[in-house]
Order: structure tokens, then sequence, then C-alpha cells
């Protein structure tokens, strides 16, 4: 059996989600009933409800941006000079084994 990397970074990440807007919705929720009981209340259960998920649906945004600002640097890495209309060298292209010497302003083609 092969072992794929990307499934479980993705499994991962679905866990992430369901932590970061289950947790601030329970943490409210329990939060609210506490202060139901003690207060004599019934109302800051549903108040503290709504504010733990607007904070879990927070998280998730701040998460899936950064998720997708790496995603997009990490691609900007892997495809640098690649666009560039330059050789890469090892890569089974003609110019793979000839050096680039362009560096002093002399080029290797023209000796």
């Amino acid at each position: 059996m092969k072992f794929n990397r990307s499934v479980y970074q993705s499994l991962a990440m679905i866990g992430q989600f369901g932590i970061n807007i289950l947790v601030p919705v329970l943490v409210c929720s329990f939060l609210g009933i506490l202060l139901d009981k003690k207060l004599g209340t019934s109302c800051f259960v549903i108040i503290l409800f709504f504010v733990g998920a607007a904070a879990g649906f927070r998280n998730i945004y701040h998460f899936s941006k950064r998720i997708f600002e790496k995603g997009s640097s990490e691609s900007a890495y892997l495809h640098k000079g690649r666009c560039t209309g330059k050789a890469d060298k090892g890569y089974g292209t003609a110019d793979a084994g000839k050096e680039d010497t362009d560096h002093a302003g002399i080029d290797s083609k023209n000796e």
C-alpha cells in the first residue's frame, strides 16, 4: 500500500476545520449555561452560542486564508524560473549538461 501524504494532510485539515468551529461554540455555550444558572436568566446561552459561532467562523476564515497564502507561495517557489524561457538543468532538456557562464557577460555559446 502506497503512502499518499496529500490525502492525510487533507484529512487533517478537515479535522482542524471542525475543531476550529466546535471549540468556540462549545466553550461559549458552556459559559452561557453557567451564567444562566448563576443569574437565573435564559438568554445568555443563546447570545454566547452565536458569539461562539461567529468566533468559529472567524477562525475558519483566518485558517483558510493562511492555507491558501502558503499554497500560493509554495507553488510560486516550485515553479520559479520555469516560465523564463531558460532550460532547467537536469530535467531531460537539450541543455541539461551545458553549464551557464553568463554571470560575467561571457556567453558559453559564443566561445
